[in-house]
């Protein structure tokens, strides 16, 4: 018995979806009986099926057909039989390389049954052009699945297959969800705690010291099937809680064409941007209402909420802004012996320090809460007393605070998009100009990348522009949400960082009046959700005495007294003499009031000494040639 003999004979199938469509005369067990029937009347030996039930033939990236070319590359494989030519695959250019190099380099005899196909009598000249008609038959193919996929899409009904976690297949329809409560629940509180202030992070770390069972973990209870379980039982992870939190679907919606493929041979996954999408309200139960899943797409597009160092969350970052700059204001404690968290602007410090912004606009959280408090506390007073002219006053306020900015960003938007026009004609003429010979190719492709940039910057922007001048025109009568925001918290204590994100929109901090002083007037301005910056009659105007403007007038001489002499020691060298002779003392109390504070820290768990750490043996790198 020779070698070749010796050498399996496989026998390959495949059917895809689209190929299910012509009936049982391409089913497996059809194919089945034809090349094996085939395989024993010419005395083929040693034969082994390869079978891809249910595989594009576009695609080489088949199981059974990856393991037959792994058996091949080794030697074992001495012939391939098919039934039709068409079942070896249907990419003319993937095809031509096995039959004229992979096959022949391998010594492969490759059999096509009802095509008369044998490479051991050689090619036939026409077998290119037969490969050309299968591609083709493909592509069709294709066209009319996507057509069928796009009408039903268009309808209405969802594309999915993985109905999202929180619902369940309705078997009676199975286009209308149904809410799986016990997975709901945990979608409804995901969502509570990412308004609350938490991240992606954090979120999962909750879940999965709590012992809440992951997505997966959940359907394969239920008996769906799905991905492998994770590793570590109940390990949530971010991007989970992501793309829960990213999903319109529990707003009731449905949403389709999130993603495409590149084409009929490449069935890469491609998503869309969300302009693209089509999305069909209030096709399903809801499992979060619209302002909730709203709220939490504000929160995650702002700056991460990140632990004040005492292993709270800070309520007021991703809202506080320079006044004078406009860049974000981050929370840092104290270096002072004091748990009292400061806001201060984030470019300030850049390097160099003060170049990006003067001053740091250093504020006290404790200052803006209780100015927040204060201001929604005199506004629900001012709606309740009067609905009707709370709704007109807001609206004016409403229309004077923004009239300018509109007309300036209107202004800007007419001028960026004549400039994209003006950029598209002289893309096309630089083109032209180096089609003919005019402009050298080095300074084409110069200009062309500068161009193609600040089309693509004024792409951004229009888009920004036009979404801000959509919004206002939603927004110009958004008092009532307003005032319905204003009652659902009626009679508040506390603010909490919910109510925080739902009120607020940005506030801007100015700089203190005077420095050196322990007593300063600082602005802040609060501009918030539906009504921007808003400020009820009368706020914090109060009928003083004659006393107290006394008072006031004594205690501002002093201020401005206070804060000139220590702008004189400082010139004069005086203040930093005296800083240096205390300095020791100073320090001294400083550390005390310190390690108080870090000793509470210890006892909370939120800080661990290194010295506590357990300590690693050092480790010895290998030596070379070792």
């Amino acid at each position: 018995m020779n070698r070749q003999s010796e050498k399996i004979t496989a026998l390959y199938c495949r059917l895809s979806r689209d190929d299910m469509m012509q009936g049982e005369s391409n089913s497996i067990t059809n194919q089945k009986s034809i090349v094996s029937k085939y395989a024993k009347d010419n005395g083929f030996q040693n034969l082994q099926f390869f079978v891809d039930d249910g595989y594009s033939g576009v695609s080489f990236t088949r199981p059974s057909f990856v393991a037959l070319m792994e058996l091949a590359e080794a030697g074992e494989i001495g012939t391939i039989i098919v039934k039709d030519h068409s079942r070896l695959g249907r990419n003319r250019l993937v095809v031509g390389q096995l039959l004229e190099e992979d096959f022949v380099r391998l010594g492969i005899r490759y059999i096509a049954i009802m095509d008369n196909i044998d490479t051991k009598d050689g090619l036939s000249d026409f077998l290119p052009v037969q490969d050309w008609f299968n591609e083709m038959h493909a592509k069709n193919t294709s066209k009319k699945v996507r057509a069928v996929f796009q009408n039903k899409g268009m309808s209405g009904k969802p594309l999915t297959t993985v109905i999202p976690y929180g619902y369940k297949k309705n078997e009676a329809e199975p286009a209308h969800w149904l809410i799986d409560e016990e997975a709901a629940e945990i979608v409804r509180r995901i969502f509570r705690l990412c308004v609350e202030g938490y991240g992606p992070t954090q979120i999962a770390n909750i879940l999965f010291s709590e012992g809440i069972k992951t997505p997966t973990e959940h359907w394969q209870a239920q008996g769906r099937n799905t991905s492998a379980l994770p590793a570590i039982p109940h390990k949530w992870t971010a991007r989970t809680v992501a793309d829960i939190l990213e999903r319109l679907e529990y707003c009731g919606h449905t949403v389709n064409f999130r993603s495409t493929t590149r084409s009929f041979k490449d069935k890469t996954k491609i998503h869309r941007p969300k302009e693209e999408w089509k999305v069909f309200e209030n096709t399903h139960e809801a499992i979060i209402d619209q302002e909730t899943f709203d709220l939490a797409q504000k929160v995650r597009s702002k700056v991460r909420r990140y632990p004040d160092g005492w292993g709270e969350v800070a309520p007021l970052t991703g809202l506080m802004y320079c006044a004078d700059c406009g860049g974000k204001m981050y929370v840092h404690r104290t270096n002072n012996g004091k748990r009292i968290s400061q806001y201060t602007c984030s470019q300030y410090t850049k390097v160099p320090c003060g170049t990006l912004c003067k001053t740091q606009h250093r504020i006290n959280e404790s200052v803006v809460l209780e100015l927040i408090s204060d201001l929604l506390k005199a506004i629900a007073e001012y709606a309740q007393h009067d609905r009707a002219e709370f709704v007109r006053v807001v609206q004016e306020a409403q229309d004077s605070h923004v009239a300018a900015d509109v007309k300036k960003k209107r202004n800007r938007l007419t001028i960026a998009q004549n400039r994209l026009n003006e950029l598209e004609v002289l893309l096309c003429k630089i083109y032209e100009d180096n089609i003919l010979g005019k402009l050298p190719d080095a300074r084409y492709a110069t200009l062309d990348a500068q161009y193609g940039k600040e089309q693509a910057e004024l792409k951004g922007e229009v888009k920004a522009l036009e979404e801000f001048l959509q919004s206002h025109e939603q927004n110009r009568k958004s008092a009532e949400r307003f005032i319905s925001l204003i009652e659902k918290y009626e009679n508040f204590d506390n603010l909490t960082i919910a109510m925080l994100n739902e009120f607020i929109d940005k506030i801007l901090v100015h700089e203190r009046d005077r420095k050196g002083s322990i007593q300063t007037t600082q602005e802040i301005e609060i501009y918030f959700n539906f009504v921007g910056k808003f400020v009820p009659p009368h706020f914090m105007e109060v009928e003083l005495t004659p006393e107290e403007l006394e008072e006031i007038r004594k205690r501002e001489e002093r201020k401005d007294r206070l804060h000139q002499n220590y702008l004189k020691r400082k010139a004069s060298g005086a203040q930093k003499r005296y800083e240096d002779k205390i300095k020791a003392q100073k320090k001294a109390e400083m550390d005390a009031k310190k390690n108080a504070l870090r000793a509470e820290d210890v006892a909370k768990g939120v800080f661990i000494p290194v010295s506590s750490m357990p300590k690693l043996e050092p480790q010895i790198a290998p030596q070379k040639g070792a």
